[in-house]
């Protein structure tokens, strides 16, 4: 069974696919070619933002933006500790700080209620992650903003396509980055990302920083960086796009649903040591399902024994952000942030791709099951 199954939607998109590269190819336009400009312009109508600035990863999207902001040494930026490391690097890399904030413990999400508190003379921005596929709580988060006159980055790596009261994610705030990695629900054949705002002036400055910080030709009136996207990557992106509503979306969120009535209905009458926390998603949003995650009890020894009943698992993440050794000038020792420590210990995620079949969700949950009554049995 594949965690994740690329070669089957490859095998679908195979034409369309091919004839995009080929149409790159072809014209010889390999950086910044028209296969971009009509990227941008696609993902800009279908989020419903003013603009969007294509760029070569997730990571860049999210550090261009706080470029634009002119972010540096002693400013911070309140964002969650439970997040991958790119949420909180692209902070330090410009000589900032994270500061943490922890999570809801139902969503993994920022909780807004924590945010205030965390708030200084130093705070330049909020970046609330929407994880998982979920957005973050960004009416209350936008609220708390607006009282301070802040910007709101919603890094949105794993959630394009997703939405939060009927609007999608990347256009519920001041500015927003994606990732396009190839195991997102929309990915490309490498690195790429992007950027979303209405705001003319950030997006006149992203466009300008991922090239160098260049105005015009050889002209630079501030410091950029080599964070352009590729052609070849556009063409594939285009060619994904043109199913992702039907095929990615609307498939995820159908297979998100089942495998939680599975799982609740297989581990109803266990006892709660026994039982698996399936994803919670709030009434007003809709999850892409990046991940299927769950949360259960002797993780290690559940994963191993799926392990051997030949189901793949994963784990994100097992260590937050405060915890890391690259973080560890913040000072935020074991403790710090309680909800996301308990998480990353418990947190494991299930096979998921829109390509998964009602038997092989069966399988899994089967497997999760006996995998989990295992265990148990062992240590008592």
């Amino acid at each position: 069974m594949k965690f994740i199954d690329l070669d089957t939607q490859y095998q679908r998109l195979r034409e369309p696919i091919n004839a995009r590269i080929q149409g790159v190819l072809d014209h010889g336009q390999f950086i910044l070619g028209p296969e971009v400009a009509e990227l941008e312009d696609t993902l800009a109508a279908f989020t419903g933002s003013g603009y969007c600035i294509s760029c070569a990863s997730g990571t860049d999207a999210l550090l261009l933006i706080l470029m634009a902001y002119e972010i540096g040494p002693g400013d911070e930026i309140i964002t969650s500790p439970f997040s991958f490391i790119a949420t909180g690097e692209v902070v330090a890399l410009l000589g900032a700080n994270p500061v943490f904030v922890d999570i809801d413990p139902r969503t993994y999400n920022i909780n807004p209620a924590l945010i205030e508190a965390a708030i200084t003379p130093n705070t330049k921005a909020i970046m609330p992650v929407s994880l998982f596929g979920q957005c973050a709580d960004f009416d209350a988060i936008n609220d708390i903003a607006e009282r301070h006159a802040l910007p709101v980055i919603e890094d949105g790596a794993q959630s394009f396509g997703a939405s939060y009261k009927g609007r999608r994610s990347c256009a519920l705030s001041t500015a927003a980055g994606t990732s396009f990695f190839p195991s997102k629900p929309l990915g490309a054949y490498g690195d790429a990302g992007a950027i979303f705002t209405d705001d003319d002036t950030v997006a006149k400055l992203c466009k300008e920083l991922r090239v160098h910080g260049e105005d015009s030709r050889y002209h630079h009136p501030r410091i950029g960086i080599n964070g352009r996207l590729d052609s070849l990557q556009a063409a594939v992106l285009l060619a994904k796009f043109a199913v992702f509503e039907e095929e990615e979306i609307d498939a995820r969120e159908k297979i998100g649903r089942r495998y939680s009535a599975l799982i609740e209905e297989s581990f109803a009458d266990a006892e709660p040591e026994r039982r698996v926390k399936t994803p919670f998603v709030e009434t007003y949003n809709t999850s892409v399902y990046a991940q299927y995650t769950v949360e259960v009890s002797n993780r290690e020894g559940v994963r191993a024994a799926l392990g051997e009943r030949g189901i793949p698992t994963a784990v994100h993440y097992p260590v937050p952000l405060h915890l890391q050794p690259a973080f560890a000038f913040l000072d935020e020792p074991e403790g710090s942030f309680p909800t996301a420590e308990a998480v990353a210990g418990r947190v494991m995620s299930l096979p998921m791709h829109p390509n998964l079949s009602e038997r092989e969700q069966d399988r899994v949950v089967s497997c999760l099951h006996e995998s989990l009554m295992a265990l148990e049995l062992r240590d008592e």
